[in-house]
């Protein structure tokens, strides 16, 4: 028997919710999923107050700009016949037709030498199988929907890395999650250099945070935090021995940016691989250090937001409402 699906999107208010076009193409029966758009400006918050109001038994979590394949409900209900799995989603694939910029931050994600472990987030790889929080990510993630809720939701002090300790705190139960590389979306990376900043530090600033809500710590966590210590200390000691493994660090550097632009078939990808890779690392470094000595959740933050959750798709209806669709 299919399951029935509660699709959930959150987005500003007044924003476009371009995901609508491609659910919109779903071949999944129409009378056994409907769609939620959460208005609201903490995502966290909106993904929890939208999978309160849901009446399906999964949920399926996807961002406002995500594009998804007209079968990821057909994918991603063929994983819940097995009882014990909590969770699945896929990657968010970076489209061909993204800026130079764009497609440089894609390579770098899906890269050894960017993305590292989390690397699978951003790239097809293998077949579909159980996994972790390393590989699945909230743009294009679905959870049972009993579970979800016996689990409050999303912690909301946390944006980004929310669902990861959610996922973590899943595990642990022993639940199983699934990663299906061909239930992936398409969704452009950031626009601009400062927006990618921006991004970068605010995945750090979120890694701390969840690292603290936990009380653990894996060591990889601190990696980018000591390169940009040890890359802001060394040329003050003055001792050129110590600056070799910084120039090994330029050399992997330069080695990943020269296979990116092979990859990507395109020249000017190589000086953008170039910035885009130690921003990735440092600024990121820079994000885990703010979020361990000063997390915002500490600071009085409002964590109270207004959220306004339209069905702009009811169960048994073929369509979605016009006006979300034209937004």
């Amino acid at each position: 028997m299919l399951p029935k699906f509660s699709v959930i999107i959150p987005v500003k208010p007044g924003g476009e919710v371009r995901a609508l076009a491609a659910i919109s193409q779903a071949t999944y029966p129409g009378d056994l999923f409907e769609v939620l758009v959460a208005y609201g400006c903490q995502p966290s918050v909106q993904r929890n107050t939208a999978a309160r109001e849901a009446q399906g038994e999964i949920l399926y979590f996807l961002d406002d700009d995500s594009g998804v394949a007209p079968d990821f409900l057909d994918r991603a209900a063929g994983h819940y016949q097995d009882p014990n799995v909590a969770a699945a989603g896929g990657p968010s694939l970076t489209p061909a037709t993204d800026s130079p910029l764009q497609r440089a931050i894609g390579i770098a994600f899906a890269s050894a030498a960017g993305g590292g472990g989390v690397r699978n987030r951003y790239r097809k790889s293998g077949a579909a199988r159980h996994s972790s929080d390393s590989e699945l990510i909230l743009c294009n993630l679905s959870f049972r929907r009993e579970i979800f809720l016996a689990h409050e939701g999303l912690d909301e002090r946390l944006y980004p890395n929310e669902e990861n300790e959610l996922m973590d705190r899943l595990q642990r139960e022993g639940h199983l999650l699934v990663h299906d590389p061909e239930l992936a979306v398409q969704r452009s990376q950031r626009r601009t250099y400062r927006a990618y900043v921006r991004q970068m530090y605010g995945y750090g600033r979120g890694r701390g945070e969840q690292t603290l809500i936990a009380g653990t710590l894996k060591p990889v966590t601190l990696a980018p935090s000591l390169l940009l210590l040890y890359a802001l200390l060394v040329p003050l000691l003055g001792v050129p021995l110590l600056n070799l493994p910084l120039w090994a660090y330029f050399g992997v550097v330069l080695l990943a940016s020269l296979q990116g632009t092979l990859v990507g078939k395109d020249l000017a990808l190589l000086p953008r691989l170039l910035l885009v890779y130690p921003t990735l690392h440092l600024v990121y470094g820079a994000g885990v250090i703010r979020g361990l000595i000063r997390p915002r959740y500490r600071g009085g933050r409002k964590t109270h937001w207004e959220v306004e959750v339209r069905r702009v798709k009811p169960f048994g209806e073929a369509q979605m409402s016009c006006s979300e669709n034209m937004q």
